[in-house]
């Protein structure tokens, strides 16, 4: 089956490339006032832990977050000192929103550092009150995230998130609470749970319509190898055999009311989407186990919170790792996630990367017209319905293989 082939090969290839040179040759290039670069900040602290997610997050403790969040401030600081500067900014978790003071300060702190004309901050359900929402937009919040996963009860018992976040309804109810406050209000939601019926997941689809917010973002579920045990246990074997059925299911109920901003992404009007790697083509990593990618550079920070405090209060940078992608690398990179954002110019690649760019390219291209997932028109390559899902599953992988990354580096640290 094509779908399959397609998960293991981006598999295989993601994996690869996440193979990173550790030491002192973790070094950023060299810092530009270019525009078109993001400042992805990661706060790793959390109410309660999700047993599917192997992001970088630890259990909330006020104390070491204050210091984290100052740490935060001072390595934006030291990105500015290096000449960088940045025009938007997403804070990612974790939940960011758990300190709302510490995250007024550092949003402060990063639009008097930086030209910044958008930001985007995730949260969960619990802190949609009036008071958070007035903080965020008073420190220019354009758009909010919302961590709700599913709004079916069943599933948020099993997930853990029932008692931590409020029921199906308490969330409808704070959603619809929260419209109006920025220009973009997201829904972030899950969907190929082991438990998780076409029946759940229409009714999940029936409240977001309902709700009329204005973005929704439906992400595969994705398991990484530390994770997969506890998913296994708490929520059922994952089953992949039903995921393009879901994202079919998804697609079609929500496309009459929406329109596909990436391959999972749907907005009611234009509005910055959640994947950050689709608008921009150079992100900063700040924040403990944050990955960047700068100028062809990937790296990463500690994944170690105590060190990454200690070494920003010696005004070092907290740089774990780094790989340098070759020029395929960094062409087929692009391919990939412009492509996630549904349409890919050839000319502003060749630009880019010059006419030897389709040398490299031409395999991709080739096999992916051949299977129908990709059409040809005005210079430009679109996904094709059949290209979205085939989309879905890469970048499933693609973070996937970024979560292995990520487990690989706590084992090795012995976090």
């Amino acid at each position: 089956m094509i779908e399959e082939l397609i998960a293991k090969t981006a598999r295989r290839e993601f994996s690869r490339a996440m193979r990173f040179e550790e030491g002192s040759g973790a070094l950023l290039p060299r810092g530009t006032e270019e525009s078109g670069r993001l400042l992805y900040l990661h706060v790793p602290f959390c109410e309660s832990l999700c047993t599917y997610c192997s992001f970088n997050r630890v259990l909330f403790d006020e104390s070491l977050c204050r210091h984290y969040f100052a740490a935060l401030r001072k390595e934006m600081s030291l990105y500015r000192e290096k000449g960088y500067n940045f025009q938007g900014i997403y804070v990612g978790g974790g939940t960011p929103t758990v300190l709302m003071d510490e995250l007024e300060e550092t949003l402060s702190h990063a639009r008097v550092s930086f030209k910044i004309r958008e930001i985007s901050v995730e949260t969960n359900p619990n802190h949609l009150t009036g008071e958070n929402l007035e903080v965020l937009r008073r420190a220019g919040v354009n758009r909010l995230s919302v961590g709700i996963q599913s709004f079916d009860d069943g599933l948020l018992k099993a997930m853990g998130r029932y008692n931590s976040y409020g029921s199906g309804s308490e969330i409808r109810e704070r959603l619809i609470n929260a419209k109006g406050y920025f220009d973009t209000l997201n829904a972030d939601m899950i969907f190929n749970f082991p438990l998780q019926t076409g029946e759940t997941l229409e009714r999940d689809i029936d409240i977001l319509r309902e709700t009329e917010v204005d973005q929704v973002t439906y992400y595969p579920l994705m398991v990484s190898d530390s994770t997969r045990s506890a998913v296994e246990r708490t929520l059922g074997r994952v089953d992949y055999t039903k995921e393009r059925d879901f994202y079919r299911l998804i697609s079609g109920r929500l496309t009459p009311h929406y329109r596909f901003s990436s391959a999972w992404c749907f907005s009611r009007k234009d509005a910055i989407i959640d994947e950050y790697i689709v608008d921009y083509d150079d992100y900063a990593g700040l924040g403990s186990g944050s990955i960047g990618y700068l100028d062809g550079r990937c790296y990463a920070n500690t994944f170690y919170i105590p060190e990454y405090i200690e070494r920003l209060e010696r005004g070092e940078l907290p740089l774990m790792a780094s790989r340098d992608f070759s020029l395929q690398d960094r062409i087929r990179y692009d391919f990939v996630m412009k492509l996630f954002g549904m349409d890919l110019s050839l000319d502003s690649l060749a630009e880019k990367y010059g006419r030897r760019t389709f040398v490299y390219l031409f395999p991709d291209i080739a096999a992916f017209l051949c299977a129908g997932g990709l059409r040809y028109s005005e210079g430009a390559l679109h996904l094709t319905g059949r290209g979205r899902y085939y989309w879905v599953i890469m970048m499933r992988e693609f973070f996937t293989a970024v979560n292995n990354f990520r487990d690989f580096c706590l084992n090795a640290r012995g976090v």
